[in-house]
């Protein structure tokens, strides 16, 4: 059994401050979709593809950075993802075709994978006692959500004082000042001694022959979709669909008096919402199954998506929803990934987790491209929303057959 540690380690601390700022940057790239394509003259699918061209490099650099922690060391890791989202950020900053936006996406993509749920999970994993683990990974998780709150409000206001080069620049900064922290992010041997004894082809192997593995999987996906195209497109979507706010009104009483703002502010109540949702999600999964928790999860966001898009458009309806899809937004990251520290132990957590992340974000993909595509094809996005509630009923269903026993190391 593992030493009991404290629930508030260095480790923990880092972890969510660097986890707050990569989230921040990330969550408020679709308030840039509407300043970019109208400089530009481009199509909605152009920078919706750049950021779904994102959103895929971050699925596919999550195993990999996972694996080169594992491997070479944390720190280095979270250093070389740093860089690599600023290198993206910097290079954004001056692209004037769509093709170059698109390209220089990989780079971002990659970085987020650095700074992000793979990398930082495990190491707050690995520094966290068993009976503080699922809280540990939820309070990371929220970190997460709480960069989403602070992200795109952000973003709204620098817009109103430079130009979104300037503000990719000033982003880029701010990434590469999280590394301060770095120095804080020490963890204990990753896992026991009968697990260091197996190699990660004997662990992703026993991973790959599980059903159970392929279940978790292919649920992931539809939380990548739904994530992907609300944060891409629900900024421009609210914008255009929703009524003129009432002058004099309660949103007019708090500063917020256009749909524009409306949108980016829909952005960071999600994320504010998600930080209660993702706390009590890991409050319960030390208490209650994992798998039946996830389930419950994807059947409340199918229900509140289906519930939204059948209800005429207000205000008062996009908060209501933003508050009742955020308490359910990234509440099952802590569930997932520690599902899989339970399933399959500590070793290689990263690598396995990132491999299941892959297919979140081939769901963001599909979302967020899908979502611009529609768009542009039929001038609204509700086809995009039916095929979102749809993929989550799908995982709500296909996490019921999980093994959640802990398989024995070889």
């Amino acid at each position: 059994m593992q030493k009991s540690t404290p629930l508030f380690t260095p480790v923990l601390i880092a972890g969510c401050i660097i986890m707050l700022v990569s989230f921040a940057i990330r969550a408020s790239f679709g308030v840039f979709q509407i300043p970019i394509a109208a400089e530009f003259g481009w199509l909605r699918t152009e920078f919706s593809l750049a950021i779904a061209i994102q959103n895929l490099a971050w699925g596919i650099g999550q195993p990999i950075f996972g694996a080169i922690a594992e491997r070479i060391g944390d720190r280095k890791a979270i250093i070389l993802g740093a860089f690599t989202y600023a290198a993206g950020l910097v290079l954004s900053s001056f692209a004037v075709t769509p093709e170059a936006h698109q390209v220089y996406e990989i780079l971002v993509g990659f970085g987020i994978a650095g700074t992000g749920f793979g990398v930082i999970l495990a190491v707050v994993g690995r520094a966290s006692s068993d009976e503080n683990r699922s809280m540990s990974l939820a309070i990371a998780t929220a970190a997460g959500s709480a960069g989403q709150v602070f992200g795109p409000p952000a973003a709204e206001a620098l817009l109103g004082v430079m130009s979104w080069q300037m503000v990719f620049i000033v982003f880029a900064a701010t990434v590469l000042a999280t590394l301060m922290f770095l120095p804080l992010m020490r963890a204990p041997e990753p896992a026991t001694r009968a697990e260091l004894e197996e190699s990660m082809g004997q662990i992703l192997g026993k991973a790959f022959r599980d059903p159970s593995y392929t279940l978790i999987f292919l649920g992931f996906f539809s939380c990548g979709y739904q994530l992907g195209f609300i944060t891409a497109h629900f900024p421009a979507f609210v914008t255009e669909m929703c009524g003129p706010i009432a002058a004099g009104g309660v949103l007019h009483s708090i500063g917020i008096t256009t749909t524009s703002a409306l949108g980016a502010i829909a952005i960071a109540v999600i994320g504010l919402a998600n930080v209660a949702g993702t706390l009590t999600a890991g409050w319960l999964g030390n208490r209650y199954s994992k798998k039946y928790l996830l389930a419950g999860i994807y059947a409340g966001r199918t229900l509140v998506a289906a519930a939204f898009i059948m209800t005429p458009m207000t205000p008062a309806t996009v908060l209501l929803f933003s508050v009742s899809m955020g308490a359910l937004w990234l509440a099952t990251v802590p569930l997932t990934s520690g599902l899989i520290a339970h399933i399959y132990g500590l070793r290689y957590m990263g690598t396995l987790y990132g491999i299941v992340f892959f297919s979140h974000q081939l769901g963001s993909f599909l979302g967020v491209w899908l979502g611009g595509r529609m768009y542009d094809l039929t001038g609204d996005y509700t086809m995009v929303w039916w095929i979102g509630i749809g993929v989550g009923a799908f995982s709500a269903l296909v996490h019921l057959p999980v093994r959640e026993a802990r398989l024995t190391p070889a």
